[in-house]
């Protein structure tokens, strides 16, 4: 079987993408999660029209498997699945991108709900920076004829025939060795991969399984002991709160999202829900909290927003999302009207994003103001753990901010022995 050589120059590019464009190796399981994910959209979309594809079509969903002894780590989708043609041009083709084509020739037909995040075409190779190997078996829903395609990296790739029961495509991973400065191991620790899954995925739209491992009581009485054994289990949630109708999210819920995701053991004073469309549509879900953290006040204090693209977390503190003066504010924004760039682990800067950071500081300023004049014990309890930071927007960026915060400060009042405000 001759090895093909990629249709580029391979070697300087597969190096540059491997070691330049990403800067965290952990990155690579959402890379090829949301490849799977990406592959299950197509299949669903084409079989609204397509009779073939319709009765390939079961239920979407994502599984995860790993064998520490064979040092493997395999990602499977029951997607549109490739061709070998589509193999070769898909992968055979660095930052050649399926998804990119599939989302031109359906801006062709003005379909607005295309949400298609691999758009680069370099993701899927972002598994070499873990991976010594890569094994791709897919089957295409066109065809019975199933292909394998395999490569160890820059020297290229093969592709041959094979056999696949179902439709969608196995991407196995085969871990390096382990380096006195690298532990490739932990990818194969599920505890690992469902920290992984949590952290980057958890809000991709169909279920992601992989085995767990558990604990049972068998026997009675004195023979009674524990076995292990092994389950299938859904991990990552889905379905995000922020994206749920604000009727159907109850204020408890919440406050034990905020608790659980911004480990905080106080409710948050309010929570502020956004759901904006426009020539910039998001949907955003802040918290107040009510007690600064230990570490407000030092530089190792990271503010800013977690960012997600089509259930993708892109940045965990996007700083730019907030001014300083709101800085303590923690919260989530989900939004596809933003320009990444090709790694997907920064933005660039675009007009969209300081559209949507406007819309979030006055939804603050508001939430703040409304708080002061309708429940000022809930406006005590905020002032008293970050009123500091509200005097500091007065007087930084040359007093810029002066005009949207002074209603917002409160001053003792020795006349009234109480705080009041400048107005008052």
């Amino acid at each position: 079987m001759r090895k093909k050589l990629f249709k580029s120059e391979s070697k300087r590019l597969l190096d540059l993408m491997i070691n330049s464009i990403y800067t965290n190796k952990e990155i690579f399981l959402r890379e090829i999660i949301s490849n799977a994910s990406d592959a299950i959209d197509k299949l669903h979309y084409i079989s609204l029209t397509d009779e073939n594809a319709r009765s390939k079509r079961s239920e979407g969903e994502i599984n995860i498997t790993f064998d520490k002894d064979a040092r493997t780590l395999t990602v499977s989708d029951n997607g549109l699945g490739m061709t070998a043609d589509e193999l070769e041009d898909n992968l055979g083709t660095i930052a050649k991108s399926g998804s990119l084509k599939f989302k031109e020739e359906m801006d062709k037909k003005d379909r607005d709900e295309n949400d298609i995040i691999g758009q680069f075409g370099v993701g899927f190779y972002s598994a070499f920076m873990v991976a010594d190997e890569l094994t791709v078996i897919s089957r295409s829903y066109k065809e019975d004829t199933a292909y394998i395609w395999k490569s160890e990296g820059a020297s290229g790739y093969t592709i041959e025939e094979t056999e696949k029961d179902t439709v969608g495509t196995d991407v196995i991973m085969h871990l390096k060795a382990d380096t006195d400065t690298e532990n490739y191991s932990e990818y194969l620790s599920e505890y690992r991969l469902k920290n992984l899954i949590k952290t980057y995925s958890d809000y991709i739209r169909y279920p992601i399984k992989m085995p767990v491992e558990k604990r049972r009581e068998v026997g009675e009485g004195e023979e009674k002991t524990y076995e292990t054994y092994t389950e299938i289990e859904t991990v990552n949630s889905m379905v995000p709160i922020w994206q749920r109708a604000k009727k159907d999210v109850k204020d408890e819920e919440c406050f034990k999202f905020y608790k659980d995701r911004f480990h905080d053991f106080t409710d948050p004073v309010s929570v502020v829900r956004i759901n904006a469309d426009g020539l910039v549509s998001y949907k955003a879900m802040l918290f107040i909290p009510a007690k600064a953290p230990f570490d407000y006040f030092t530089k190792e204090y990271k503010k800013g927003l977690a960012l997600y693209s089509n259930g993708v977390m892109i940045m965990e503190s996007c700083e730019d999302l907030l001014p300083e003066h709101f800085r303590f504010v923690k919260g989530i924004v989900d939004t596809n009207d933003l320009s990444l760039n090709i790694s997907r682990e920064m933005l660039q800067q675009n007009h969209e994003l300081k559209t949507i950071a406007t819309n979030i500081e006055k939804k603050i300023g508001a939430e703040l103001k409304r708080l002061l004049e309708k429940d000022t014990e809930k406006y005590l309890t905020f002032w008293s753990a970050f009123g500091l930071q509200l005097k500091y927007g007065i007087v930084s960026d040359y007093g810029l901010h002066k005009e949207s915060l002074q209603d917002l400060l409160l001053f003792y009042s020795a006349k009234e022995e109480k705080l009041i405000t400048l107005k008052s």
